[in-house]
């Protein structure tokens, strides 16, 4: 276990250097008396952003967290994306969820296809499976290398005109997308997500309005909302550099199941929580890192 803790620690060290909105809000909760730093926030879920070709994406990357006692879930499709996606259940409630997805490759056009693959056929064969996943500083390592070359500008544009996601994801590799905040385990008032939501807007923080600014799931027991993706200085090949789209911060209110719902509070754990995700509060989610949301002022 100790392990997977430092595999996380290197995911989140890496995130907070990246995403300023993360030590935004964690100053504020810290201002507001809700937490004393940011290990008092209980991390709802982190999710990965990867290519679907045979030696890596989603069979890849899971192989890593089924390894330190993750249990597959739920599997989903995004049609109008292309993109596969997976949860997965810790083996400890005081870990966070994991959320992998992955750009449906064969499902675009042949000029796009040769593109990622003239980056994803550089790694001849899978990664993970070269790595003591026993060793923490291998995986850190491997979580943040590059795995292939950097792409220029023109390829960025074109890809990013097909998918958004096949440009961030290309330029970012198996960087971590996002981590996400269980807004129900604060203390009140800021326990509900429309609360929670007003607290990150008085501090400037831009949200996400794709969908409308909560996304809330069909049984009305899952809502969430995200920070837009901050542009980024990013250098591409020829240390060409252009602002793109970052990560974001993702917040979650999970309520309580009904069966439960006469207990004292004192007495609800995750286990009486809804539980999983939601397809249509996730495809909203990930345009987080979109022009759409990225582009508005």
């Amino acid at each position: 276990m100790e392990t997977l803790h430092q595999i996380l620690s290197g995911l989140m060290t890496r995130y907070q250097q990246r995403v300023p909105a993360v030590n935004k809000i964690t100053q504020t909760l810290v201002d507001e008396g809700l937490i004393k730093d940011l290990s008092d926030i209980e991390n709802d879920h982190i999710a990965f952003r990867t290519i679907g070709v045979p030696q890596l994406g989603i069979k890849s990357l899971e192989k890593i967290f089924l390894h330190h006692g993750y249990e597959a879930r739920d599997a989903y499709y995004f049609e109008n994306k292309k993109i596969n996606a997976r949860w997965y259940a810790p083996s400890k409630t005081n870990l966070p969820r994991i959320f992998i997805s992955e750009l449906r490759v064969n499902d675009f056009s042949d000029e796009i296809q040769t593109l990622i693959k003239s980056f994803t056929d550089e790694v001849k064969s899978d990664p993970v499976d070269t790595i003591n996943l026993d060793d923490a500083a291998m995986v850190d390592n491997f979580l943040h290398s590059q795995l292939w070359r950097t792409p220029t500008w023109e390829n960025y544009k074109t890809l990013a005109n097909e998918s958004e996601y096949a440009s961030w994801t290309i330029y970012n590799k198996y960087y971590l997308n996002h981590f996400t905040i269980s807004v129900h385990n604060l203390e009140s008032p800021y326990n509900t997500l429309e609360k929670f939501n007003q607290l990150l807007v008085s501090i400037g923080i831009k949200l996400n309005d794709a969908g409308g600014i909560i996304k809330v799931s069909k049984d009305g027991l899952l809502l969430q909302s995200s920070s837009v993706s901050e542009l980024i200085e990013a250098t591409f090949a020829e240390e060409d550099i252009h602002k793109i789209p970052g990560s974001y911060v993702e917040f979650a209110e999970r309520k309580v199941l009904p069966q439960f719902a006469d207990l004292p509070i004192n007495q609800i754990t995750r286990a009486q929580r809804r539980e999983g995700f939601e397809t249509a509060n996730a495809d909203k989610i990930f345009e987080s890192t979109y022009s759409n949301q990225t582009g508005k002022k």
